[in-house]
């Protein structure tokens, strides 16, 4: 198999963004600046699980369907990454080899769960501080987890929309596009930084205090990642912080007054 140029593999990192989070990081940039034209950010608000229907089942139809089309990206880097191996044993052998170069199954379990517990504790409670501080600065909007209404599905579906945006970011900003800058010949500080800065880019609709606070999340995961070389640990950690956000929120936000 031939080895692809940079030329090509750069083109293709493109069209991944375009197909999911560089396309998320514009729409952010632009909604912020809606934003922040219409009235300061303390007094905006960001959705993160919004109803899409007054319509009970179709509302479930939507969610679905947003969470199954925003993993394709995730196959079409799974495809790349599996398709630039080199042949070796035979086609059976490299079977779910992308899994294994990203460290993206269950090869430990125990040891990436107990990673992922430790790292949503130590990136969680931060988080909670920067966004209050992001709240009294005036440069963070009000952040809502959930709007869905009541139903038997809300609580899976918060799931599987918090381990959606694990799946999605963990992939391929931190594992998928840490191989292709490596390959580009770029140092390993300027890899993490821009990996860290996309990340941050696309929770700017949010305001200026969840970009930070993600592009340093991004910092430490890609970090992390260059050390154990290993994706779940972070998409454990990443599912963790968003379920705890998402369910919480839904189940008890009213009733502290956060909803």
């Amino acid at each position: 198999m031939l080895v692809p140029s940079r030329r090509r593999l750069r083109i293709e990192v493109w069209i991944v963004l375009g197909l999911s989070l560089g396309q998320s990081a514009v729409y952010s940039v632009v909604q912020l600046l809606d934003k922040m034209t219409r009235a300061p950010l303390a007094q905006g608000t960001s959705t993160l699980n919004p109803s899409q229907s007054t319509r009970e089942y179709f509302d479930l139809t939507y969610q679905l369907l947003d969470i199954i089309f925003a993993l394709v990206p995730v196959l079409l880097v799974i495809y790349f990454l599996t398709d630039q191996r080199q042949p070796g044993a035979g086609d059976g052998a490299h079977s779910g080899s992308a899994f294994r170069k990203l460290g993206f199954n269950f090869a430990r379990p125990g040891r990436d769960l107990l990673q992922g517990i430790g790292l949503a504790a130590a990136i969680g409670i931060p988080s909670l501080g920067l966004y209050a501080a992001g709240r009294a600065l005036g440069i963070t909007t009000a952040i809502i987890p959930s709007a869905l209404d009541s139903y038997w599905w809300t609580i899976p579906v918060l799931i599987l929309s918090a381990v959606r945006h694990a799946v999605v970011e963990e992939v391929i900003v931190v594992g998928y596009l840490l191989d292709r800058f490596g390959k580009f010949g770029w140092s390993m500080p300027l890899a993490i930084f821009t990996s860290s800065m996309l990340r941050g880019s696309y929770h700017l609709y949010q305001g200026f205090g969840p970009f930070i606070g993600n592009a340093v999340m991004g910092v430490v995961f890609a970090w992390i990642y260059t050390r154990t070389k290993r994706v779940m640990p972070l998409v454990i950690a990443h599912s963790l912080l968003d379920i705890v956000a998402f369910v919480g929120f839904s189940l008890f936000g009213k009733s502290v007054g956060l909803g």
